[in-house]
């Protein structure tokens, strides 16, 4: 006979066509006895299959009570990292060895509480830096930028640039070389050629006055007239600032008045030591930089023309890119032939330009620019000057 297999809740019961005959046979021969409670069975089910199987009688098993679940058990504490743990089997049975992987998040119990924290970057990653700051007592001073500089300096900490070339302008009224303070005689103007006064130094003249547009007027005067004064603090000449006080002849460069002590005022005047109110005064001005535009007011045609009548010229005249060289001059029997009711042609004329070139769009050449005399008429040549190249003349009897 074949022997069939049930299996419910993980339990395995066997069954025989031989066992259920035997047990058919003793119900009908032996009286029936008392039956223990431990040998009480339930009542019998019968399940029909139809894959060629005969009719079976099957017992169910016993349904189990369910067990009230324990509290809660304390955590389990793991064997540590990559260690095998290997659990204990009865003989004849299956051996089950099982590995466990390191865990992400440590278990919080007392054998890690007593660990002190590691810190397992420290040094590697980052480092912890604290500051402390001492402020003294009492009052304290900052450094100025001169100490500092020279701080830097001795530590050699920091990259200075080259020295600017001294700076050789003079000044025409005290005398001193460069720019000034912005808070004293300030920035150098153009007078004239190779001509410069201070701002604050031609601004503060007893006959200088400024014009809403900027414009300093009356410059070349005081100038002038400085020539003929001497300051009552140098005793050298150039003197322009006088003071305000009805017959006083005290006279004094601006940046002598300032040394001096001089008062000066918000209306452009000035009061020498000797008649200025004690203490201080509503009126009184403490700052002299000027940062609005400011410039010397002169009669440009004449100026140009005096440079013009120089014979020997140190200096280069240049308007933009354009480079004068040499006037040139006109005979009395050339001036019909020689000018239009534009312009005058002068023979010998001379200026070079700096302009784009005429063979490559990306580079910028020289163009010598003269005015030549032919049969009685002006001749305009052009000489462009370009290196790699030969030298390329134009000529023609027009400008354009």
């Amino acid at each position: 006979m074949k022997d069939i297999v049930f299996c419910s809740n993980n339990c395995f019961v066997l069954y025989s066509a031989a066992v259920q005959a035997k047990n058919s046979e003793n119900k009908e021969s032996g009286p029936s006895l008392p039956q223990s409670p431990m040998q009480e069975r339930p009542p019998k089910a019968f399940h029909q299959y139809s894959n060629n199987i005969s009719t079976l009688d099957v017992h169910c098993l016993p349904q189990l009570q369910e067990k009230v679940s324990p509290p809660p058990s304390p955590p389990i504490m793991f064997p540590p990292a990559f260690e095998a743990a290997k659990v204990e089997a009865k003989p004849d049975e299956l051996k089950v060895t099982v590995k466990l992987k390191p865990r992400l998040k440590a278990i919080h119990s007392s054998l890690d509480e007593s660990r002190p924290p590691t810190k397992k970057w420290k040094g590697m990653k980052w480092k912890k830096w604290s500051i402390q700051i001492v402020i003294p007592k009492g009052s304290f001073k900052p450094p100025c930028e001169e100490e500092i500089d020279e701080f830097l300096k001795k530590l050699g900490t920091t990259l200075k640039p080259d020295p600017v070339p001294k700076d050789y302008r003079k000044c025409c009224f005290c005398h001193e070389e460069g720019d000034g303070l912005t808070d004293g005689p300030a920035r150098l103007l153009n007078l004239d050629l190779d001509l410069w006064v201070h701002l604050n130094c031609a601004l503060w003249s007893t006959e200088v006055y400024e014009t809403q547009a900027g414009a300093l007027i009356n410059v070349e005067l005081a100038l002038r007239r400085g020539l003929q004064m001497k300051c009552m603090f140098c005793h050298k000449m150039g003197a322009t600032s006088g003071c305000h006080r009805l017959r006083c002849t005290n006279i004094y460069h601006f940046t002598c008045a300032i040394k001096a002590q001089c008062m000066f005022f918000k209306d452009k005047t000035m009061l020498c030591p000797m008649h200025k109110p004690k203490g201080t005064h509503e009126q009184e001005l403490s700052y002299f930089a000027v940062f609005r535009r400011v410039y010397v007011q002169r009669d440009e045609v004449r100026q140009i023309a005096s440079i013009v009548q120089r014979g020997e010229r140190d200096h280069t005249f240049r308007v933009g890119s354009l480079i004068f060289h040499a006037v040139g001059q006109l005979l009395p029997q050339q001036m019909q032939a020689f000018h239009s009711s534009k312009a005058l042609f002068p023979v010998g004329y001379e200026a070079s330009r700096l302009y784009w070139s005429m063979r490559h769009a990306s580079r910028r050449c020289r163009y010598l620019c003269s005015i030549e005399e032919k049969d009685g008429l002006p001749l305009f040549v052009i000489k462009v000057v370009e290196q790699g190249h030969e030298d390329l003349v134009l000529t023609d009897s027009t400008p354009k």
